[in-house]
């Protein structure tokens, strides 16, 4: 691949089932359809994390798609990924507002300035791997000796469970009505997850949404079972215009409680170069420091004006997977689309149209899928339990994320997420001092 600042795509004519490698391009049509399924391959994910923190999903859809360009200029545009709204922030966010779980989040500058610092920290350990990416190693063995998959699982695990308590409110909601609709968007997102097949399948989060909402709408506003769908702000909104942007506030209890999360998004960053590597068949460890320092930028860019913190998704290799279309070209497109999408307030406004209910059963799905998503990757990396030391980090770590064992410094505290994450790390390497010692 040539070295040039962006690759410079070499047109192909690609049959069904061939390859499109990084540096190459489909026709226009075709890429702007691939840039588009893209955007919608992360909408679920991009839109429902700020809806579970309170944040504009105007801004997050915005930044999601100036994030994804930020990413394609530090990574030169080698690497083929679309970044969106992580879901490891919601924890620390929910502890450090005290966000409810329905409507604006009214603290949500106080998240916005330790997301900021988070990415700057995230900025700052891409900068080193960047730096020793020349020598032996790549610059990743470290990292992958200090979170190694019993560490890693866990604390993505934690998140999971540190958010349950929220999920089981957000389901009940005032009971009666309520719990049953959260349990019907149960069943929906579990049925287009087992019933239905290819790309529907990989949309189960936003095809479920969509069906509990027209479920609910039936029930509510065609039978009076429930409080009625409100879409006259959807009516009312215009098409084009600028989404409300907030001003960051930094405070250190704030930055205990988020911080932390930078583990999450270093593992979920490398865990998709090596996943991408392996698909396109090439060596990407060389832009690993770089991939760091570009989410972390865009993620500190993102909460500068409002929006979450920024990862790589796995939605996106899906997609990859299933067309082997890897050109990096695409991802520019899906980032421009995403930007104007950021532009239209009847997109906003038809979001915050989703009744309280409905959220609360798909949080239920998807904090449990994280959860889950934790142990898979015990299972895919074959973690050793009957190993003492592996049980030991892995059940202290748990406890405390799902206990929410926190700890204060003065004015610093540390929540059960952060508390989990700083624990398993330095468990494992005690733990782990008498191996290496042979």
């Amino acid at each position: 691949m040539s070295q040039s600042l962006i690759p410079r795509w070499r047109r192909v004519y690609a049959a069904e089932g061939s390859v499109v490698a990084p540096d190459e391009r489909l026709s226009a049509t075709q890429t702007i359809a691939m840039g588009v399924q893209h955007v919608v391959a992360m909408f679920g994910a991009t839109v429902l994390a700020p809806l579970l923190m309170g944040f504009d999903a105007n801004v997050a859809i915005l930044m999601s798609g100036v994030g994804t360009l930020i990413f394609f200029l530090f990574v030169r545009g080698r690497v083929p990924s679309y970044l969106g709204s992580s879901f490891a922030f919601i924890g620390g966010v929910i502890a450090a507002t005290g966000y409810a779980g329905a409507g604006a989040n009214a603290n949500i500058g106080v998240a916005l300035g330790a997301i900021i610092v988070c990415g700057l920290v995230y900025a700052l350990i891409g900068a080193v791997v960047w730096y020793f990416s020349s020598r032996p190693g790549g610059g990743t063995a470290w990292i992958e000796a200090l979170m190694p998959p019993v560490v890693t699982g866990a604390v993505v695990a934690v998140i999971g469970l540190h958010l349950a308590p929220i999920a089981a409110r957000g389901a009940v909601g005032g009971g009666g009505f309520d719990a049953f609709m959260a349990v019907v968007t149960m069943l929906c997102v579990g049925g287009v997850a087992v019933y239905t097949r290819g790309m529907t399948q990989r949309l189960l989060i936003l095809v479920g949404l969509i069906l509990a909402c027209v479920i609910y709408y039936i029930l509510a506003n065609g039978l009076g079972w429930g409080t009625p769908m409100d879409l006259s702000a959807v009516g009312a909104a215009a098409w084009l215009g600028a989404p409300q942007f907030t001003r960051p506030e930094f405070h250190l209890e704030a930055m205990g409680l988020i911080v932390p999360v930078v583990v999450i998004l270093v593992a979920e960053n490398l865990g998709h170069i090596k996943a991408v590597a392996a698909m396109t068949g090439r060596d990407l460890d060389g832009y690993l420091g770089r991939a760091f320092v570009g989410d972390g930028v865009a993620t500190m860019v993102s909460g500068a004006v409002g929006g979450t913190g920024m990862t790589t998704y796995a939605e996106n290799i899906g997609v990859m997977s299933v067309t082997r279309i890897y050109s990096t070209l695409v991802f520019v497109v899906a980032g421009v689309i995403a930007i104007l999408l950021g532009f239209s307030p009847k997109f906003g406004a038809l979001i915050h149209a989703i009744p309280g209910p409905v959220l609360g059963g798909v949080s239920v799905v998807v904090f449990g899928l994280i959860t889950v998503a934790g142990a898979r990757i015990w299972i895919q990396n074959r973690v050793d339990f009957t190993d003492n030391r592996n049980l030991i980090v892995v059940a202290i770590t748990m406890i405390f994320g799902a206990g929410d064992f926190t700890l204060t410094f003065g004015s610093f505290v540390l929540n059960g997420i952060g508390t989990a994450t700083f624990g398993a790390i330095i468990l494992y390497w005690l733990l782990n001092r008498r191996r290496d010692a042979y």
